[in-house]
This record gives structure tokens, C-alpha cells and sequence, in this order.
């Protein structure tokens, strides 16, 4: 047998997906294609991120857009390691029992943020079902060393759906990030193929309850297309998430990250997306991204200040009628 040290990297991320048969996506159309990740800043930023041992989603998951948000001093810190307890068929984040936080993850992250003089941060996480409170107090720990340490930055957050504790949530919802953004990722009927370790009812009662603790706090969602749904459902989505008064949705185009993770049904056209960003718009999303190559941390430094706009600009028309 040939050695193929790639293969085998493979299979350490996803030792459960190695049964699955090979799958190949295709060919990529011409829409979806980046250019390789290159640049001064690009380089500039990987060394931070390197300086202080962290780790990014961004690398993580296999972002494509990895090369332009670099270079733009833009990244999106994942907390509490690089190995999730869970095994989502569409992610390319390692797989399997994770080792103990890293007390002093959050101060790094602070600092980090402070070198970087990010104006805008995000911060997600690998799923920690193997902690008592899913990995909560660390949110909230990261959150309040970044208020200290770069008190000028605006905070998203990214967090898993903490098992449905709300006692769990509430306490993240307490810490104040500016933006609680929680991924439905897909249509209800895909759930158990595609996220069978979460519960579609369980993520938007999540976000339901930041608006019953904070009405002001931005909420945010995410959905990928090209795994089978139809956009009847991606319409029926929209609606669960506006009657759970989701303020920001983003909506992009699922990449198989291997032949052994979920299968690509097909690509959607852009000018589908257009399409279903003219549906969210009508629905009245305060915000809306969809693109073949939306991810829901990407841009999200501008998208927050367009969405800040967005609601002054909906409550001075509601004052004016």
C-alpha cells in the first residue's frame, strides 16, 4: 500500500466519516473559485495568529475566503480547541474527544484582538457537549478579556446551541456581545443526515430567547444551500427565523470539504441567490448576505455597521408614520 500522509490526516480529523464512499463534488463553476491565499497583511496576520497559539475557523473549516479576509486583518477566533465532540456531515473541523480548556485561551484572544486593532471580532467554537456547561463561562471569559483589552472592538459571537440549556445561554446573552449569531445550517428535513447531533427547534428557541433577555442585541443566522433542499423550504426557514425575530441572515454555498462529508447536490446559480436575497429582503430580514461565497463571519465588520444603520433607519421610518 502507498503511504499518503495527506490520506492519513484525513482520517485522523474524521475517523467517522471514513466508512462513508467516496463522493467527489465536481468540477467548481467559475462563480465559486477564489484566488490563492497570498499578501503582505495575509502573512502579517498568520503571524499573530500563530504568535498567540490560537486557532481560526477560518483554517479550521477550509473558509475559502480565508485569503481576503486576512489580508484585510480579519479573522474569526474558534475557542476552546480544534477538536469538536460532535460530527456535523458538512464540517471540516477535526472530530473526536477534546483536550482541557486552556485557562488562558481568552486573555491571548484579548490581546490578540488588541494587536490586530480589530474593530470588529468574531468568536466561535467547536462543540463542547463533554463540559458541564458546554463551554459557556469560556464565552464569557473571551468576551469580557477582549472588552478589557481592545474595549473599542464591537464582539460577535458564534456559539454552538449548549445542549439547550438556557441557563447556559443566558449567561453568554449577560456577557453582552454585540452580535449572538447561531447557524441553523439547513432545512428541518436534512437535520438528521447533515446535523444529527442538533435539533432545528432546539437552535431557534436559542435565538429566540437573546431577544426575550435583550431585545436590542443583533441576532444572526446562517443557512447553506446545495445539500438538497428546495427553496420552498429555504422559504419556510425564513419564516421560522423572523418569527424568532432573527435580525441578520446569510446565506451561502455548501462546499464539500472531502468525498467522505456530506454530498454536493448542486451548486446554485447567483442569480438564485439573488433571488433568495430579494425572498429574505420581502420577509423583512434587517440584514441579508447571499452569495455563493457568503460564510457567516465574512465581511462582518461592515455588515455590523450596515445593520446598525438598518435599524435606525427602520425606527425613524416607524417614528415618522
Amino acid at each position: 500500500m502507498t503511504y499518503n500522509p495527506e490520506l492519513l490526516k484525513k482520517e485522523k480529523r474524521h475517523p467517522e466519516k471514513q466508512k462513508n464512499p467516496d463522493r467527489p463534488a465536481g468540477r467548481k463553476p467559475e462563480w465559486i473559485r477564489v484566488p490563492a491565499p497570498q499578501g503582505k497583511v495575509y502573512a502579517e496576520t498568520k503571524d499573530v495568529v500563530r504568535k498567540h497559539k490560537l486557532t481560526t475557523v477560518c483554517e479550521e473549516a477550509g473558509c475559502p475566503n480565508i485569503g481576503e479576509c486576512w489580508q484585510q486583518k480579519h479573522a474569526t477566533f474558534m475557542i476552546m480547541g480544534e477538536v469538536c465532540t460532535r460530527a456535523c456531515a458538512f464540517c471540516n473541523v477535526a472530530t473526536g474527544r477534546p483536550d482541557e480548556l486552556d485557562k488562558l485561551e481568552p486573555l491571548r484572544i484579548g490581546v490578540a484582538v488588541h494587536q490586530m486593532g480589530l474593530k470588529h471580532v468574531v468568536i466561535t467554537a467547536v462543540d463542547r457537549d463533554d463540559l458541564d456547561d458546554c463551554g459557556a463561562d469560556h464565552f464569557v471569559k473571551t468576551i469580557q478579556a477582549i472588552r478589557m483589552k481592545a474595549p473599542e472592538t464591537t464582539v460577535e459571537i458564534l456559539p454552538g446551541d449548549f445542549k439547550g440549556n438556557l441557563n447556559h445561554v443566558d449567561a453568554v446573552i449577560a456577557a453582552r456581545p454585540d452580535v449572538f449569531n447561531h447557524n441553523l445550517e439547513t432545512v428541518p428535513r436534512l437535520y438528521p443526515s447533515i446535523r444529527p447531533g442538533a435539533r432545528y427547534f432546539r437552535s431557534l428557541r436559542l435565538l429566540e430567547r437573546v431577544k426575550e433577555r435583550d431585545p436590542g442585541m443583533f441576532t444572526k443566522s446562517g443557512l447553506m444551500v446545495g445539500l438538497g433542499e428546495t427553496r420552498e423550504e429555504v422559504a419556510q426557514v425564513m419564516d421560522d427565523m423572523r418569527a424568532a425575530g432573527i435580525d441578520f441572515i446569510t446565506i451561502g454555498q455548501y462546499l464539500q470539504p472531502t468525498p467522505k462529508h456530506a454530498p454536493l447536490d448542486r451548486f446554485w446559480t447567483p442569480d438564485e441567490f439573488k433571488g433568495l436575497e430579494r425572498m429574505a429582503k420581502a420577509k423583512g430580514f434587517l440584514m441579508v448576505s447571499a452569495t455563493p461565497l457568503t460564510r457567516s463571519s465574512h465581511h462582518a465588520g461592515d455588515d455590523f455597521a450596515k445593520l446598525k444603520a438598518a435599524r435606525e433607519a427602520k425606527l425613524a421610518k416607524m417614528a415618522a408614520e
